[in-house]
């Protein structure tokens, strides 16, 4: 009755943020599970089954596969989006995009083949 209450968090991928900040360079793939934040530099493949957010100063040369993505830097590689991906004014893309559904604001800039499907 007046017993010790445990606190227990439940683990949910979907909660995680993982952050390549401004200033850093990863060379390699990047493969994840939770949402992931882009300011800096990745030159490799980006995979994650949640959300995948490219700051204005991020810069991607590699493939991206994610559920939906938000982009404002440059990505020079095909994109796979699940679900919607929203191109800013700033966002630069020179490379296929695969999506089902697809937002591009003036001034985003997209070079390459663009495929719509309902995944």
């Amino acid at each position: 009755m007046f017993g010790k209450k445990e606190n227990t968090l439940a683990f949910n991928p979907g909660l995680v943020l993982n952050l390549v900040g401004e200033g850093t360079e990863i060379t390699g793939n990047i493969i994840s599970e939770g949402d992931i934040r882009i300011d800096g530099k990745v030159k490799g493949n980006v995979d994650t089954k949640s959300k995948m957010v490219l700051g204005t100063n991020g810069v991607i040369e590699g493939d991206v596969t994610a559920n939906s993505g938000d982009i404002s830097g440059k990505i020079k590689g095909n994109i796979t989006i699940a679900e919607a991906l929203y191109l800013k004014a700033s966002g630069s893309v020179d490379g296929n995009i695969t999506t089902s559904k697809m937002i591009v604001e003036s001034g985003g800039e997209f070079n390459g083949n663009c495929r719509m499907t309902n995944q």
